[in-house]
């Protein structure tokens, strides 16, 4: 449920006057802070709250969004491509959780499960770590049951066919893969689920940091297949919640 209609029921079932839930429409809908304008509507569009990127960021300006962010309501953040020198800049901060293998940072309470299924992570190796736990985190973060196949890649088909039963029991599977990206297209083969593709910038001279695997993501052959950016966990963990919350459409 988005922010807007938890106002509008707390509104209906009498738990909020009228004033209350109009002066939450009209507050402003961003907040300048100088180097920043912190959206504060960003839940009543889109149902999910900012995130912050934290590279090309100081840990100052990741502080001062951070409290713009909670004076205004905002108490679960998820802060992305954070390195160790920033987050420890942020460690004072209450309930400030650190991961550094994925370079994420979380505030707030953990959301509980509320998707219509689970959200598979599978990555090819153990190189493709970091963007794959970028992908479990962010979908965790989001409210999704989240499953963890980790160094399944063609090269031992058999490593990825022993996980069938759970690739095929989820509702989106993330394909995390660098090399030739030939991942994406084994799972769009196996599963009836949409398949989100990220190519990661692992591999020789040839793979030219991360473009060779996105070009075979893009020329899948299997249906289903749709493709983010080198790299981009973030965004196709995000994808993947969206539609794992999908509300579901009653039969006419």
């Amino acid at each position: 449920m988005t922010e807007a209609k938890k106002i509008l029921e707390e509104l209906k079932r009498g738990r909020i006057s009228t004033d209350e839930a109009l002066l939450y429409f009209q507050k402003q809908p961003y907040e300048d802070i100088g180097f920043a304008k912190v959206d504060m509507k960003r839940s009543l569009i889109q149902g999910n709250g900012e995130v912050i990127y934290g590279a090309g960021k100081s840990a100052e300006q990741i502080l001062s969004i951070i409290k713009t962010m909670q004076k205004n309501g905002q108490e679960r953040i998820l802060i992305t491509r954070l390195s160790d020198e920033k987050a420890s800049g942020l460690q004072d901060v209450e309930g400030f959780i650190y991961h550094a293998e994925a370079g994420i940072g979380t505030l707030g309470q953990k959301k509980d499960p509320d998707g219509l299924g689970r959200i598979a992570v599978v990555s090819a190796g153990t190189s493709d770590l970091a963007v794959s736990e970028e992908a479990a985190l962010t979908s965790e973060f989001f409210g999704n049951e989240t499953v963890r196949i980790y160094d399944a890649g063609v090269a031992g088909l058999h490593r990825l066919l022993s996980n069938l039963d759970e690739l095929m029991s989820a509702s989106v599977v993330i394909a995390v893969a660098g090399m030739e990206g030939a991942l994406a297209s084994v799972v769009g083969g196996l599963v009836s689920a949409p398949v989100i593709a990220v190519p990661t910038s692992v591999g020789y001279g040839a793979s030219f940091g991360g473009v060779s695997a996105l070009l075979s993501m893009l020329n899948s052959c299997a249906s289903g297949v749709s493709v983010v950016n080198i790299d981009n966990g973030f965004g196709a963990a995000y994808q993947a919640s969206l539609i794992n919350h999908m509300e579901k459409r009653s039969e006419k």
